[in-house]
């Protein structure tokens, strides 16, 4: 037998049993693990659903996600997701843009507080600004939508003297500012509208009842306290002050310090009601001739 013949035979065996191990594990050896895979893709036909019934599905799980985010949205407070230490920053810089040129506030970020539920930013806030201006800040912080607070509140009084004299009575504060955040997305609404975070104009109980600081005449009013009375005119007065300029007034116009509040034809005077720091004058001056004549 030649080479070429058992080189032929031998291939023909190898493939035989290359064959016979094919089918032995085919049809015996995998066999049952087939027919259990069979079985369960025929179960999962009998309850497949069709394209129709997986979008009114989809419809019913989106009105009862709206329906959801509707009710967290009408919460006054949200606690936010994965906020970052620079957003309240940038409130802070929002609520502050419209405050006087009086008015400044610095922030400070302390530490993060961490809890199961949530987690909580701390900062501590201080500055000087006008009374009303502290009032905008604290009322944002806490009315906002995003649940912020604020706590130990220290406050002292403090006056600014222009140069020119103008005083402005501001007010010191410092307080601490806590913001929460939480990890869980389970409540959190990505469309949230900001709540109303402009007060009212409140008093201003820092300002002083008796003032040392007077205002300058800026607008260069009548100072009735060295005017003269030079005529009266079918309602209205003629008078000068100590520099020799004159002013034509009526029942009600401004003055230095005050108001002229009425015009007396009987007696020739009028009379004026003035704000010298807190202190409440009436005063009158009387036509240059009756002085003479009275003298």
């Amino acid at each position: 037998m030649s080479s070429k013949v058992k080189n032929t035979i031998i291939i023909l065996i190898i493939f035989i049993a290359i064959l016979v191990g094919g089918v032995f594990f085919r049809f015996v050896l995998q066999k049952g693990k087939i027919n259990d895979k069979q079985k369960k893709i025929g179960q999962l036909r009998l309850y497949q659903l069709d394209t129709d019934a997986l979008n009114q599905q989809l419809d019913l799980l989106k009105k009862r996600v709206a329906e959801l985010d509707s009710i967290l949205a009408n919460r006054k407070y949200n606690i936010p997701y994965n906020l970052t230490q620079a957003s309240f920053f940038d409130f802070v810089n929002q609520v502050s843009f419209s405050f006087s040129q009086n008015s400044y506030v610095n922030i400070e970020f302390v530490e993060t507080e961490t809890s199961a539920d949530y987690h909580i930013y701390h900062y501590t806030l201080n500055g000087i600004s006008e009374f009303n201006d502290f009032v905008k800040l604290i009322y944002a912080i806490e009315e906002s939508k995003q649940l912020k607070k604020v706590s130990d509140v220290d406050l002292t009084n403090n006056v600014k003297v222009e140069q020119d004299g103008s005083p402005h009575y501001l007010v010191s504060y410092k307080f601490k500012a806590k913001v929460y955040y939480s990890n869980d997305n389970r409540f959190f609404v990505k469309n949230s509208k900001e709540n109303q975070i402009i007060p009212n104009p409140v008093y201003d109980f820092f300002y002083p009842l008796i003032r040392n600081e007077i205002p300058p005449n800026k607008d260069k009013l009548l100072d009735v306290q060295s005017a003269h009375l030079l005529a009266l005119i079918p309602d209205g007065a003629f008078l000068s002050d100590a520099s020799g300029n004159t002013y034509l007034l009526w029942e009600g116009d401004q003055v230095y310090l005050g108001y002229l509040t009425n015009i007396n034809y009987q007696n020739n005077e009028v009379n004026f009601v003035l704000n010298k720091g807190g202190v409440i004058e009436n005063y009158n001056l009387k036509l240059e001739k009756e002085k003479k004549q009275s003298k």
